[in-house]
């Protein structure tokens, strides 16, 4: 185990950070929110609608691991209100840009600002976990898909009535999130000074003892966050457009029915590192995925009555392995916090950037369905999880 961890669980740092993860991917949800608007008021493709998902995330993707690694090394506690600048940068660039190129470069900020945020939380998180590191994940993690939730609301609430003016509102959130992450990492500072972990040596150390199973484990469990990121990537980016064209639904009740299923996620995230501490985190990670195929086949091919109750079991089920999957990365990287958020937060759920980009083009060429079908297929790659290593062998490994 790692020697920043405490001995007691410091809930107020714990949903101060919580709250800190639900500002910043509140703000990373305005991308998504404003497609709608965007595509009507500057007559954008769903390609280019992909185009914009992808420099969002993948910015995020690429650099979380780059900042989680040097986190390990040296932590940087004043990194995390310096990461809500950057999104607040980003946040006015994408409510006053003209055009396609000034919302990719906007977005290019937020994603930034994503990347420099997450590790240092999630080291907080590991940091105030104390002994209840599934819960302390949890916690932190429900803060994280809260935010990403919002997005549907947003699109009703504000960019509708508002248009794509409507995101400056947005920096008084990331003011708000300024001052809070700013007492976080004093807090953080002071955790570092009483720990002697200013510099990491032992986090720098680890990454040579590291046997091959568990890099093989670690590759798996990348590719099994990227096959449910794909499927999110589908659903939070275009099954909106779906229910819109295949059902004849308003933006607003979309937004609606989006909502049910991103905030059924927010439950599955919570609920899922107390199942994950009851019944194994491999075997939440593996009923996350294959319990999810048959709701996520069935989707495109519901009459309007059953969409939303398929929907909210399908948020809940796909995203309970989401703090899960962070835990059980950590645990194969015992010493590497922070590389182990930035490789599962980060990289591997940010190549949903890529997923956005296909099924954009997919759309464009062969219509909003072929996406929904496609996806609805992806959770079948969870079987990989059947090759992870038990939660019996990673406990070994901590001692």
């Amino acid at each position: 185990m790692s020697k920043i961890n405490t001995q007691y669980t410091t809930y107020g740092v714990l949903f101060a950070i919580s709250g800190g993860h639900f500002i910043n991917d509140s703000i990373q949800s305005v991308v998504p929110a404003m497609f709608p608007i965007l595509e009507k008021s500057l007559d954008l493709s769903y390609s280019q609608l992909g185009w914009i998902a992808f420099m969002l995330n993948m910015t995020s993707s690429i650099m979380q691991p780059v900042f989680g690694a040097a986190a390990d090394v040296k932590p940087r506690p004043y990194f995390l209100p310096f990461a809500m600048v950057l999104s607040t940068a980003g946040v006015i660039g994408y409510a006053l840009a003209p055009n396609f190129l000034l919302v990719l470069l906007a977005a290019l900020f937020i994603g930034l600002g994503s990347a420099v945020f997450h590790p240092e939380g999630s080291r907080v998180a590991f940091m105030a976990a104390g002994s209840k590191r599934g819960l302390a994940q949890s916690i932190y993690q429900m803060g994280g898909n809260g935010g990403q939730s919002l997005a549907p609301v947003f699109t009703a609430l504000l960019f509708v009535p508002f248009g794509q003016i409507g995101a400056l509102l947005f920096t008084a959130v990331t003011l708000a999130g300024i001052f809070l992450l700013y007492n976080v990492s004093i807090w953080y500072k002071k955790q570092m000074i009483n720990t002697g972990t200013s510099h990491n040596k032992s986090g720098k150390d680890s990454s040579l003892s590291i046997p091959n199973a568990m890099k093989l484990a670690i590759l798996l469990l990348i590719l099994f966050v990227f096959a449910r990121s794909w499927y999110s990537a589908a659903i939070t980016n275009f099954y909106q457009f779906y229910l819109i064209e295949g059902y004849g639904f308003s933006i607003q009740k979309a937004q609606f029915y989006l909502f049910a299923f991103l905030g059924a996620g927010v439950a599955g995230t919570f609920f899922g590192g107390p199942l994950a501490d009851r019944f194994g985190r491999k075997n939440v990670l593996l009923f996350s995925m294959i319990g999810a195929v048959p709701f996520t086949l069935m989707l495109p091919h519901l009459p309007e009555f059953a969409v939303l109750p398929v929907l909210i079991i399908t948020g809940f089920i796909i995203l309970s392995s989401f703090s899960v999957a962070v835990v059980y990365a950590q645990e194969l990287l015992p010493g590497k916090v922070g590389m182990a958020s930035g490789l599962i937060v980060g990289l591997a759920f940010g190549m949903g950037a890529l997923g956005a980009v296909l099924f954009g083009m997919m759309a464009d060429s062969f219509g909003i369905r072929s996406v929904m079908l496609l996806a609805g297929a992806l959770p079948l790659l969870g079987v990989i999880a059947v090759f992870l290593p038990s939660d019996a062998k990673l406990r070994s490994q901590q001692l």
